[in-house]
């Protein structure tokens, strides 16, 4: 009699998914990265290693050692000192570094699977070169392109001899990574040009829409609209960062044109570190056609980007292939046209244009985003038809389980 042959499942694959942030951070970089670690939990051994929250939920102390959903998280310590202050967020940027590298040495395996986002910018370094001692494989997930996001805040000089030094280093990141998965189809054309004679795969996988929490709802019966009482005006929305990739100044600008026009009005929702410019202009210009408030967790989405007619997304010049940001999709869930302040070929600007669901002005071009505005008011918008595209296209292309599938298939 042959002895009958056993068959056992296949033993899952071990993946790290390495990031400053993780829940409960519910900061976008944390948020992304908790849900994409939990919904690969069935394909494989999934271990996240982060620091402590450090943004939304600074001031909580999480516990070093975690399972949660399928996931077994690995905290670190670090310094958690003011992000909005550069010195300190190097600081704390050194000393999270420093303590991921000594636990990721001591903790990854051979073959293992290494998911590292690039933020902050030493992260990917530390977990390459952990990678390299230890005999696993990382494959990047980029969500902001260094050194090209310094250039276009204004931190770095094109050209300069730090840019080159960080573009070498780019080079050697790039050239031991497995795989490269970016947000955008216009960072992939600047990755590829980077790691032009690499030969590295680059995928592009979107940010997604929160479609369990953020639908499109009644403007008449907006809570937010009604405490600010501007139920009756044509508002415009700006929800999220404030910070030097974003064009804010050209919101104020044409917030300071249209001042006198009592039809309009613009809300700033959010933080970053050109708040606290925006409100000093705010003050200065006496633009009572503006209303700033502080950021609201993500459970309030379906309430504050519903609060308005048209949403705001904005970048300087030269982000072009550097950076997406992912409140566009969750402004496409709420079903809201929107005015991308934004270069032509940009992710956003794809986007706005293949769905067609808003308007796309250049940045630092105030007077076009005045006409924009009073185009989208106008009788011949169609604002309803594009909110009905946005919100048709987040369900169909932009949807958590769609991004899961895309990670899956990529990192198997």
């Amino acid at each position: 009699m042959r002895p009958v042959k056993m068959s056992f499942p296949e033993e899952k694959r071990r993946l790290w998914v390495v990031s400053e942030l993780y829940y409960p951070e519910e900061t976008s970089t944390g948020y992304y990265l908790t849900r994409i670690a939990e919904g690969l939990a069935d394909d494989f051994e999934v271990m996240a290693l982060s620091g402590q929250p450090n943004y939304s939920a600074r001031g909580t102390v999480a516990p070093k050692r975690e399972e949660r959903k399928g996931v077994r998280i690995f905290r670190v310590a670090g310094t958690r000192l003011d992000k909005n202050v550069i010195a300190y967020r190097l600081v704390n940027m050194l000393t999270l570094s420093t303590s991921i590298f000594w636990l990721a040495i001591r903790k990854f395996e051979k073959h293992d699977r290494v998911l590292v986002v690039t933020n902050p910018p030493a992260m990917p370094f530390v977990a390459a070169i952990s990678c390299l001692f230890r005999g696993a494989g990382y494959t990047l997930l980029i969500h902001d392109n260094y050194p090209e996001i310094l250039v276009a805040a204004g931190k770095f000089r094109q050209g300069s001899f730090l840019t080159k030094i960080m573009s070498v280093l780019n080079r050697w990141l790039y050239k031991h990574a497995e795989k490269i998965i970016v947000v955008g189809r216009d960072m992939r054309k600047l990755v590829q040009q980077k790691a032009s004679g690499l030969d590295i795969p680059t995928v592009v996988i979107p940010n997604w829409a929160e479609l369990e929490t953020v639908e499109p709802l009644p403007r008449e019966s907006n809570q937010l609209l009604g405490e600010l009482g501007i139920v009756d005006k044509f508002v415009l929305l700006y929800a999220g960062n404030m910070g030097p990739p974003n064009d804010v100044e050209s919101i104020i600008d044409a917030a300071e044109m249209l001042k006198d026009d009592g039809r309009y009005h613009f809300v700033f929702l959010g933080s970053g570190m050109k708040r606290p410019w925006l409100q000093n202009e705010i003050a200065n210009l006496k633009l009572a056609n503006v209303s700033v408030l502080d950021p609201r967790p993500r459970t309030e989405q379906r309430v504050f980007l519903n609060a308005c007619d048209i949403a705001l997304v904005s970048l300087v010049e030269k982000m072009r292939g550097v950076s997406v940001p992912s409140r566009t999709y969750n402004i496409l869930a709420a079903g809201k046209p929107m005015i991308a302040v934004t270069e032509s070929g940009s992710e956003v600007a794809i986007v706005v244009e293949e769905e067609g669901v808003g308007w796309i002005v250049p940045p630092g071009d105030p007077m076009r985003l005045v006409e924009a505005i009073r185009q989208a008011s106008g009788p011949e918008a169609e604002l309803a038809e594009k909110g009905q595209r946005a919100r048709a296209a987040a369900v169909s292309k932009y949807s958590l389980e769609t991004a899961i599938e895309r990670y899956r298939d990529t990192l198997t």
